[in-house]
């Protein structure tokens, strides 16, 4: 099941690894895995893809790098098949990217003579980077009846849907709330009108795809294989710039 209807499905750059992930979900729609147990092994993936950094081992890395990606599909794969739906899973998926994009530009930085202030401001960037393309991704899926378990303001804590605990969406939230909340705040103000727009074209939201974990995660590791890691940091710190060209084309379309 996709997350927009079929009209206004557009090229995702970042959703590269969405057949692979489609192949994995199917594959475990009878078993007794859970799309939070998906959501564990793309955890235990982007971890191991630090560790191959911090040792030099860049191909591994990679492939680690963008196994975690597919796996970060699966998960909400199978939870469409399953038709088992979850804040639960939904914010734990969120707290695990970031935590995980910062050991990543941490260990670049570490195994680098990148600045440590630069490679701070380019995991602030990505964070931005990400937050505007899911927050226009999130607005256009509400416009158009498709997947809304991703909610466009993140205000308070959602009532737990069946079969999840409303304690841990209340926890999760709050993390939530606490790693994002800058980043959402920061978007928000710099294009609060943007949920009142009823249309996003396909060539924008594939342009904004760039922006997308998945499609960040492609750039590193291709940088990583092609003995670019020294630059890594400074072309998302650069790129970033385009998040204003972005709201910029946004603002330009009519409600």
């Amino acid at each position: 099941m996709s997350k927009l209807p079929k009209e206004h499905k557009f090229i995702d750059l970042s959703d590269y690894g969405r057949p692979i992930a489609r192949l994995i979900a199917n594959s475990l729609k009878e078993t007794a895995l859970t799309p939070i147990h998906v959501t564990i092994a793309f955890i235990i993936s982007g971890l191991i893809s630090i560790i191959c950094i911090l040792l030099g081992y860049f191909w591994a890395a990679a492939f680690f790098l963008i196994l975690k990606s597919i796996l970060d599909a699966a998960d909400g794969e199978l939870a469409r098949i399953k038709n088992t739906p979850s804040y639960t899973g939904r914010y734990l998926d969120s707290v695990a990217d970031i935590i995980l994009n910062f050991l990543i530009l941490l260990s670049l930085w570490y195994t680098s003579e990148t600045h440590f202030l630069y490679s701070f401001f380019a995991f602030l960037g990505i964070q931005l980077q990400g937050t505007l393309y899911n927050y226009y991704y999130v607005i256009l899926r509400n416009n158009v009846n498709g997947d809304t378990t991703s909610r466009i303001f993140e205000y308070e804590s959602p009532v737990a849907l069946k079969g999840e605990s409303q304690k841990n969406v209340n926890i999760l939230f709050a993390i939530y709330k606490l790693l994002y909340g800058v980043f959402d705040k920061t978007i928000y103000t710099l294009d609060a009108n943007a949920h009142k727009c009823k249309r996003f074209p396909k060539l924008l939201m594939t342009a904004l795809s760039t922006f997308g974990l998945g499609f960040q995660l492609l750039l590193i590791s291709v940088m990583l294989v092609l003995g670019y890691k020294d630059y890594i940091v400074s072309f998302f710190l650069w790129y970033s710039l385009m998040i204003i060209v972005f709201i910029s084309i946004r603002k330009l379309l009519k409600p």
